[in-house]
């Protein structure tokens, strides 16, 4: 089951054993339903092993979004509220709630004034942040134990429940998708021509796919190449070409959205690609296979 959702750009190519991904976009990761269930299910766990009273356990997500809350018995009703709140204040402020309690407490009482401008800002002891490998993905609030020492406690053993949770599964927040196979015969018949393998079938990027993969193939020398959105990760298999990047393309069209095609290009770098050579162009830069000694295949995976 999944704890931690992940939205990322992208792709951990078994055919490179490398990653590529999209510069403008950034790795997040996000608590699951069922990992503010497990937090709660091991704060409850603690409270009834230390006797603890009662008390409101919430779990909320990065932006202090309400996951799950558990009530115990014998608890008072605006605990529940309490707890959210704390829990709320931990995540937006990534930081302890008894951080704000004890600034309050040493004179800064200006800081009250957030609970106008912030709602539910809650600046009392029990609330304490959610990580998953370095990031705060949440928080979780304790409000009704028998003090709030003892609300932070339980807190602390239920942010710590996290790190023995196990993260199944990468998404950007859809369901998985499921594992792609191709038979080593439709991948063969796909370079005698040069073809799409994966996401065709989807005009390039699926809900919740940001990659292609292409069976490319090459008998001649090709046209200045420029897409505005994706990058090119190259792993040459067969014979060899002349790759020019960069430079400025010479009377350049537009052939498709966000994909623009040039005759030549004045400057850029100069490589000679072989069997088992790997090259990563960036969206934006253009490239272009001057010269081919056919028959040249490369693989292509293409990541938005």
């Amino acid at each position: 089951m999944k704890y931690i959702t992940m939205i990322a750009t992208g792709i951990t190519m078994a055919i490179l054993a490398s990653t590529g991904s999209a510069e403008s976009v950034s790795d997040k990761r996000g608590l699951t339903l069922e990992g503010a269930k497990k937090v709660i299910a091991a704060t409850v766990a603690e409270a009834t092993r230390v006797n603890a009273p009662g008390g409101s356990i919430a779990v909320v997500d990065d932006g202090g979004n309400l996951l799950a809350l558990e009530r115990l018995d014998q608890t008072f009703a605006a605990s529940a509220n309490i707890a959210i709140g704390k829990a709320r204040t931990s995540a937006l402020f990534k930081k302890p709630t008894k951080t704000f309690e004890d600034a309050i407490k040493n004179g800064r009482t200006s800081m009250v004034t957030l609970g106008g401008d912030l709602q539910n800002f809650t600046p009392l002891q029990g609330g304490i942040p959610l990580e998953w490998e370095g990031k705060v993905v949440g928080a979780i609030g304790v409000s009704g134990a028998a003090s709030a020492q003892q609300d932070e406690e339980l807190a602390i053993v239920g942010a710590k429940s996290l790190d023995s949770m196990e993260m199944v599964g990468v998404t950007n927040g859809h369901a998985p998708l499921p594992v792609t196979y191709i038979e080593s015969q439709k991948v063969a018949a796909s370079f005698a021509k040069g073809g799409v393998l994966v996401g065709d079938d989807e005009n390039m990027m699926h809900a919740s796919r940001n990659y292609m993969v292409h069976a490319s193939h090459r008998e001649k020398a090709g046209a200045v190449e420029i897409h505005e959105f994706d990058t090119d990760i190259v792993y040459v298999l067969k014979g060899s070409a002349t790759l020019i990047t960069g430079g400025t393309p010479v009377g350049t069209k537009t052939i498709a959205p966000h994909e623009f095609r040039a005759p030549n290009v004045n400057g850029g770098e100069t490589r000679k690609l072989v069997p088992g050579d790997v090259v990563i162009i960036p969206n934006g830069v253009p490239h272009w296979f001057k010269e081919v000694d056919a028959p040249f295949d490369y693989y292509v995976v293409k990541v938005r």
